[in-house]
C-alpha cells in the first residue's frame, strides 16, 4: 500500500465541502477492521483510507493548511499504513468506568507485547509494539497502543488463499483468542496484503 503524499489530501476548503459524505465512507470502511479481542480490548486495523480520514480531520481540527505541517502529519501517519507484508493496528484498552480502567492498565502493564495474529496452520505473530515511542511506564500501560504484525510470504500466500485468521491476547490479566475472526473482518484485511 503506498503512503499517503501531500496531493492525496484536499484543502481544508474542498474537505469542508465532502466531509459528511467522506466520514459516512470512511465508517462504513472501519467497520469490518474493528476487531473486539475480549470486552475490553479493540483492535482497529489500520490502511491507507482510515489514515487519509485521520490526517484530514486533523488538518481541519487544527486548521493546517501550510505545507510544512502537513508533511509533519503525512510523517506522523504514513508508519501506520501497511506495507503489504504486514497488519498495523490502533489497540485501545477500554474500560467505561475511570477507576476500574485506572486498576486494569496497572495490571496489563506489557500487554502490547502479547497481542498476536495467526494463519491457521502457521505459529502465531506476536506484535511489534509502539515503534514511535514508549507508552508505559513503570506504574501502568498506556490506554492506546500501535502495533505491527509482521507475516511471512508463506503466511501472506495462505491467507490470500483462504486461510482464516485468528487473534488474541496472552496476557496474564487479560487473556482472550478469537479463532477465527470473522470471514468479513478476514476480507478486509486480506485486502492490505492485495
Amino acid at each position: 500500500m503506498q503512503a499517503l503524499i501531500r496531493e492525496d489530501l484536499l484543502s481544508l476548503e474542498k474537505y469542508a465541502e465532502v466531509r459528511s459524505e467522506f466520514r459516512t465512507k470512511v465508517i462504513a470502511h472501519k467497520k469490518p477492521r474493528k476487531v473486539a479481542v475480549g470486552s475490553n480490548v479493540t483492535l482497529m486495523f489500520e490502511d491507507r483510507l482510515t489514515m487519509q480520514y485521520q490526517i484530514q480531520e486533523i488538518l481541519r481540527a487544527e486548521k493546517i493548511f501550510e505545507a510544512a505541517g502537513i508533511e509533519e502529519e503525512l510523517q506522523v501517519y504514513n508508519p501506520l499504513i501497511p506495507d503489504g507484508g504486514n497488519f498495523k493496528a490502533t489497540m485501545m484498552i477500554e474500560y467505561e468506568d475511570v477507576a476500574e480502567r485506572q486498576v486494569a492498565l496497572q495490571k496489563m502493564k506489557g500487554i502490547e507485547d502479547t497481542v498476536w495474529v495467526s494463519v491457521s496452520g502457521y505459529d502465531k505473530v506476536f506484535a511489534i509494539a509502539d515503534e514511535d515511542l514508549e507508552r508505559e511506564n513503570e506504574e501502568k500501560t498506556a490506554a492506546v497502543h500501535f502495533l505491527r504484525f509482521e507475516l511471512n510470504d508463506a503466511m501472506v500466500s495462505a491467507l490470500c488463499g483462504g486461510a482464516d485468521l485468528n487473534a488474541g491476547i496472552d496476557h496474564a490479566a487479560y487473556h482472550y483468542s478469537l479463532e477465527p475472526i470473522s470471514s468479513e473482518s478476514r476480507d478486509a484485511l486480506v485486502a492490505d496484503l492485495t
